[in-house]
């Protein structure tokens, strides 16, 4: 994955201290991650054929569920890159995760697609 080990007083805010025995051990810096992500989502597109944003939500769900399994939602914005590219918002790519783990989200009142009031 091109992770570097760094004395933990280097550890910068993005870097993981790990821990030995109560004490500070090793920094681990897992270099772009944010673009790993960005190049995640382009394959999927290319796979896909198109946009994420123009599959239907069953589809959509299951980027979610390959997404996760992947450690897209551990990097920094994942779950609102993720959203821009499907074109939904955050609260249904958390609804979608929710779902993936057999729970249901609360009721919002909302149009899981859109984020707005239902229609009519």
């Amino acid at each position: 994955m091109g992770a570097v080990l760094l004395p933990p007083q280097e550890a910068g805010p993005d870097d993981v201290v790990l821990r030995w025995e109560g004490a500070e051990a090793v920094a681990v810096r897992l270099p772009q991650l944010a673009e790993s992500l960005d190049h995640v989502l382009a394959a999927m597109e290319r796979t896909a054929g198109g946009p994420l944003a123009a599959l239907d939500r069953r589809a959509k769900q299951e980027v979610v569920r390959t997404l996760e399994a992947r450690g897209a939602f551990a990097v920094r914005h994942g779950v609102e890159t993720v959203a821009g590219a499907l074109g939904v918002s955050r609260f249904t790519v958390y609804n979608y995760l929710n779902r993936a783990h057999g729970e249901r989200a609360p009721e919002r009142g909302r149009d899981e697609e859109t984020d707005r009031p239902p229609a009519g």
